[in-house]
């Protein structure tokens, strides 16, 4: 049973790598998009790119289960984060370079292991939170100035980190009920689709065939993207995906790098170098032979929205 449960939470890690790398991706365009576009121009159309993609991936699963959900007012918890924290990245990248951004992104393991206990009642182990603080000091690494100068970017990107993680708490939890994973990428992107297409008459501006193309690529990278994510935590507690997520970082250097000229310094790499250290670190703890099996689905913790 050992070999099998490892191999179950190996093959979740894998899956928040391919997350990582289709993520990036996706706020590479985001950031491109936010220099000549309000934010609805982008995600009415690709939230409804995304919905679309949906119902058509759920036409052609074997088990025709439809997209309901049995966790109606869960669901609509974690949509409404997810149209806020989508909204707020998206003013985040239009104001702050990609490392100040990704100074944030470092507090969700941090902000996924308070939330962990009163919403998942899963506990987090003393040697995670270790791995969890160093994962913090490798983002500060990031910035040796610190946090002086507070500017909107950085508000908008604290929002960001704390509904985007709220949402992924949400994802496991609608995972311990239903195992309809489509129904998660499909509810929030709807969310996103209504509201943002309500506020599109009001910035929209004309688009080229070029712009229509990157925003249907960031579409199809964030279906892809979300819908691994989902599956990627029905099998890792959420403490040990968040970390992992950072290894978004080295996908974000290179994007930097080669797209907008961002070079890093020295204590980017170190930090970067921290961060991926502490997110293998808690696989290797996730996987050691003292810790108990654990079992897939658990009750759920203190929130009490749906059975």
């Amino acid at each position: 049973m050992r070999p099998r449960l490892h191999s179950f939470r190996l093959a979740g890690a894998g899956l928040v790598a391919i997350y990582t790398a289709l993520m990036s991706g996706a706020d590479g365009i985001t950031k491109f998009i936010a220099g000549q576009f309000a934010a609805p121009q982008l995600y009415a159309i690709s939230g409804l790119i995304v919905v679309i993609l949906s119902i058509l991936a759920d036409r052609h699963k074997t088990q025709q289960r439809g997209l309901r959900t049995g966790c109606p007012k869960a669901m609509a918890l974690r949509s409404a984060a997810t149209v806020i924290a989508v909204v707020s990245f998206f003013h985040a990248f239009r104001l702050l370079p990609f490392a100040d951004v990704f100074l944030f992104v470092g507090l969700i393991p941090i902000f996924a292991g308070l939330m962990s206990g009163p919403i998942l009642g899963e506990r987090v182990r003393p040697a995670a939170w270790a791995a969890l603080v160093a994962a913090f000091v490798g983002v500060m690494c990031l910035f040796p100035q610190g946090l002086h100068g507070l500017e909107a970017g950085h508000i908008w990107a604290l929002l960001a980190s704390v509904l985007g993680t709220f949402s992924m708490i949400m994802a496991r939890y609608i995972g311990r009920v239903e195992q309809n994973a489509l129904a998660q990428v499909f509810y929030p992107n709807l969310a996103i689709a209504i509201t943002m297409g309500l506020a599109l008459p009001f910035v929209w501006k004309p688009m080229g065939l070029s712009d229509l193309a990157l925003i249907c690529a960031y579409a199809v990278l964030l279906f892809m993207g979300r819908w691994v994510l989902v599956v990627a935590l029905g099998r890792l507690e959420a403490y040990v995906v968040t970390p992992l997520m950072n290894l978004q970082f080295a996908w974000m250097v290179i994007i930097g790098a080669v797209f907008f000229g961002e070079f890093p310094s020295a204590g980017t790499y170190l930090g970067v170098a921290i961060v991926m250290g502490s997110g293998l670190f808690l696989i290797w703890d996730q996987l050691s032979p003292n810790l108990p099996p654990k079992p897939r689905l658990g009750p759920p913790g203190n929130l009490r929205s749906d059975p």
